[in-house]
């Protein structure tokens, strides 16, 4: 009798997984295109507005490990609606928001909801997908967001031509409701209990780990011990600090700094963005494709090599007069970035073990402080540099030199990464990691 052939749930799970990340960046950077709106509308200056977007990141740095925790704890399903209905809810109501300090509020409570986002989705991925198919997936899935942010500067800029920016708000606040629906109805946190999954894709999978297993102890002191999860977690730090600039200030850049219309910035920032979406799936298909067999030179000559060319790519934009030209360099740093994101993804789950919601957590988490520090000398430089009278480019530019110094950083740290899991690797059967 001939076996049956596995099923192929868990590439749903993918695609599930995927429209979740292009609804949460769609969500998260939308604010990018609203801002000129906002500060004219609220009276900000750039320093507060500096503060709003801070507020987002603050929040989502303070609940990253609770809420990856608690997906340890009680499954990915119940915690990632929660996250779902939370962030959409609070994404509506930044369009009702009167002044900085409502603004401030709105956006601190929408970051706190949308925290745990990834470390939860990390877990379903490595109970759902054997290693082989890991990178793919997980570039993939990191692709999908960045294609939801590459849309959002673009399609921000228009719904606020046709509706207002505090319309927008609600308008993409609903796509995040609907998901969360649909994937608490259909979604289950153990493949071999999706009624979908027959007993032949459970074996391909080659794990079963459900919330319940997870040993209530987290070995934090091992943890803070590990050379992995230090040099992991200022990677994160030095890239945040890139791609934050991208989904917060990019489009008031180009109109502040080099005249671009409203419309027309949205369009050079969402092809940016996509240039990132296409880094971050090809780092995917390089980490199946090349870095097999888990040789860390492999890992190290991907990371260091991809960081240092970003940041030359991003001195070439800087070097150019001509917008699309400086844009079309930038979406090309941005690519060279993003290749690193699909190895850092696969090195924090491999080095996590059965931790992986909570220490996913604690190095994504990390990645606040370089976020953070981005969105506040943005603005801030931008404000200083004005008031000694400079405008334009003279005013902007500088912030992207220190960018530049920032990937070098990163480039050097990569060249020097070690894989070092924290704890002994999971002996049950069918666990390769």
């Amino acid at each position: 009798m001939t076996p049956e052939p596995p099923t192929r749930i868990r590439f749903v799970v993918l695609t599930v997984l995927c429209l979740l990340s292009g609804i949460l960046y769609l969500d998260r950077i939308c604010i990018s295109a609203a801002l000129s709106s906002i500060q004219r509308d609220l009276k900000l200056s750039n320093t507060q507005t500096s503060y709003v977007l801070m507020s987002f990141t603050l929040a989502y740095g303070l609940f990253e490990v609770p809420t990856g925790r608690w997906g340890d704890l009680w499954g990915a399903r119940r915690v990632l609606t929660r996250i779902s209905l939370w962030w959409s809810l609070f994404t509506a109501l930044t369009g009702a928001c009167t002044g900085l300090w409502t603004l401030v509020g709105v956006r601190f409570l929408f970051g706190a909801g949308e925290a745990g986002a990834f470390p939860n989705v990390a877990r379903i991925l490595s109970r759902w997908f054997p290693d082989d198919e890991r990178g793919r997936a997980q570039g993939i899935l990191l692709a999908a967001s960045l294609v939801g942010g590459s849309l959002a500067p673009f399609l921000a800029a228009i719904l606020i031509q046709n509706i207002g920016w505090r319309w927008t708000f609600v308008a993409f606040a609903s796509v995040g409701a609907v998901w969360a629906t649909g994937f608490w109805w259909w979604f289950r946190d153990d493949p071999a209990t999706h009624p979908a999954v027959n007993a032949a894709e459970v074996e391909r999978i080659g794990r079963r780990a459900t919330a319940s297993s997870v040993d209530s102890g987290i070995p934090w002191a091992a943890a803070l011990r590990c050379p992995s999860i230090l040099f992991l977690s200022l990677i994160m730090a030095c890239v945040s600090f890139n791609s934050y600039i991208y989904f917060s200030w990019y489009p008031k850049y180009l109109g502040a700094a080099r005249g671009i219309a409203a419309t027309e910035a949205g369009l050079m920032a969402s092809m940016v963005l996509a240039f990132a979406a296409v880094g971050t799936f090809t780092g995917g298909y390089l980490l199946d494709r090349v870095m097999q067999g888990g040789s860390v030179v492999r890992r190290r000559w991907l990371g260091g090599g991809a960081l240092f060319s970003s940041s030359a790519l991003l001195g070439c934009a800087l070097s150019t007069e001509d917008p699309w030209l400086a844009a079309l360099f930038t979406g090309l740093s941005c690519f060279a970035t993003h290749l690193t994101q699909t190895l850092w993804w696969s090195c924090a789950i491999g080095i996590s073990g059965r931790h992986v919601g909570a220490l996913f957590g604690l190095m994504n988490s990390v990645g606040v402080f370089g976020a953070m520090s981005s969105q506040y000398l943005v603005g801030a430089i931008a404000d200083w540099l004005g008031s000694k009278g400079y405008t334009g480019r003279m005013q902007w530019d500088p912030m992207f030199y220190v960018d530049m110094g920032v990937l070098i950083v990163a480039g050097i740290l990569w060249s020097l990464f070690r894989l070092v899991p924290v704890e002994p690797p999971d002996p049950s059967p069918g666990d390769s990691r």
